[in-house]
């Protein structure tokens, strides 16, 4: 979305278009135009906007201001001996793999897509398929230097500043505007993953399989079949990978071993009507994913695009779900909770909801944001259409099981959690409560999603 400097007042909302709401939309050039712009806003503050890509209300702020801060994109430093990489809050996941790999440094950690920008990723402490090894993204972060909204800029560190640190991470932006990060990276040989593929026959197959064999990987992933029922519940399609090492790679390919191209489709329609995603379609697409899956395939070498990013190769794909948009739900219940997983599959099975990207992974150690989502223990996200009749009390239903088995919701995805179940989900959440006054006396950093949970 182009955005011009002046203030335009916009309707803003996540990737799952489900909450817009209308504020002043700002697209500043510069560090100073940031600090000006806290420093001088309005009663209902400012909050910091990426790439658009988190499914909630986290960057918006209904009659106040939001900042548009991809025009921050310049990557200030690169130490291409250590694998460390200093740049704007605005650059994108997307940007660093293409200056990056070509010298053999990939980022520490990569969600299900790109389009990321470094800011939007410390500010939600993105996961991806490697939590089981490597954490969420802001325990690769060395520095920050943030904006905080009593309008002072600092250079943060785990060190330095541990409380004002991993209250940024997965804060949700509210600490304040990150500006810029230092990233420590991760050495690669090549631009390709060895691929093992192989497909499970039920929820406890799955979780068989994913706690046996998961240390042997770096990534893991699960596609599940949230449709199937009876004794197939929870099938699905499990795909783990590592980066590709130069010998594994034919002759051909080892010329340009760290070549990035990613592929790109046509992007999706615009207009697109409500209910092409019904239970009968996805049902459809999930039997045939499933069926065309191999029961077990090893060492496919396959691009980094098609192995973490499948998604990104089709602009705008978010339109397929039509004018109502969809819900991005995800949560994660601890291990010793695998019986209220097991409830929770059934139960969205039982309510036939049509989701076709639907993944279960494992997490390991709690990162140290304070409303950092994972936890060691089993994470599933689904998407569901919004349009579906009854989603919202279903949902609702969804989140007591999972504060009752203590686990918690993504806040990165969500648009609609009742506040009075945040404080069991994250028991740090005073502590956030408390640093937010502290360093924002006048509430100058402030979200659609921090008003509804009362942040």
């Amino acid at each position: 979305m182009s955005v011009p400097s002046a203030a335009t007042a916009t309707s803003v909302s996540g990737w799952g278009r489900t909450a817009p709401s209308t504020a002043r939309l700002l697209r500043p050039g510069s560090y100073a135009e940031v600090i000006r712009a806290v420093r001088e806003g309005d009663g209902r503050g400012t909050i910091a906007r990426g790439l658009g890509r988190a499914y909630g209300d986290a960057a918006q702020n209904a009659g106040g201001t939001v900042l548009d801060m991809t025009a921050l994109d310049r990557i200030h430093e690169i130490d291409a001996v250590n694998g460390v990489v200093t740049c704007d809050a605005g650059v994108s996941l997307h940007r660093l793999m293409e200056v990056l790999l070509p010298l053999g440094w990939f980022v520490p950690v990569s969600p299900g897509t790109r389009y990321v920008t470094v800011g939007g990723a410390i500010g939600a402490d993105i996961h991806g398929k490697n939590h089981h090894v490597s954490g969420s993204f802001s325990r690769h972060v060395r520095a920050v230097e943030l904006l905080t909204g009593d309008g002072e800029s600092r250079v943060v560190t785990p060190q330095d500043d541990p409380a004002l640190f991993w209250a940024t991470a997965g804060g949700m932006g509210l600490t304040g505007v990150v500006l810029a990060a230092t990233i420590q990276l991760l050495p690669v040989q090549t631009s390709l993953m060895t691929v093992d593929t192989e497909r499970a026959t039920d929820l406890d197959d799955l979780m068989s399989r994913l706690t046996a064999t998961d240390h042997r990987y770096r990534y893991s992933v699960a596609w599940i079949d949230l449709l199937a029922r009876g004794a197939r519940t929870g099938r699905a399609v499990l795909t783990r990978g590592e980066h590709a090492p130069l010998d594994a790679l034919p002759a051909r390919a080892r010329r340009a071993p760290l070549a990035f191209r990613p592929g790109r489709l046509p992007a999706a329609p615009r207009h697109l009507p409500d209910g092409l995603l019904g239970r009968r379609s996805v049902s459809a697409f999930n039997e045939l994913w499933y069926r065309r899956a191999p029961r077990e395939r090893h060492g496919e070498l396959q691009k980094l695009s098609a192995f973490f990013h499948p998604l990104d190769g089709v602009p705008d794909w978010n339109r397929i779900y039509g004018r109502s948009g969809f819900v991005q739900y995800q949560f994660v219940v601890g291990y010793g909770q695998e019986e209220a997983l097991r409830r929770i599959v059934r139960r969205i099975a039982a309510r036939r909801c049509p989701s076709f990207l639907a993944v279960l992974k494992r997490f390991g150690e709690a990162d140290r944001g304070w409303l950092s989502f994972p936890l060691p223990g089993w994470t599933l996200a689904l998407d569901i259409p919004a349009s579906m009749p009854g989603l919202g009390s279903f949902l609702d239903e969804l989140d007591e099981e999972v504060a009752l088995a203590g686990g918690r919701v993504y806040l990165a995805k969500d648009s609609r959690l009742r506040p009075e179940l945040m404080a069991g989900m994250y028991p740090r959440l005073n502590d956030f409560r408390e640093l937010r006054a502290r360093h924002d006396p006048r509430g100058a950093i402030n979200s659609d999603l921090a008003r509804r949970l009362a942040l």
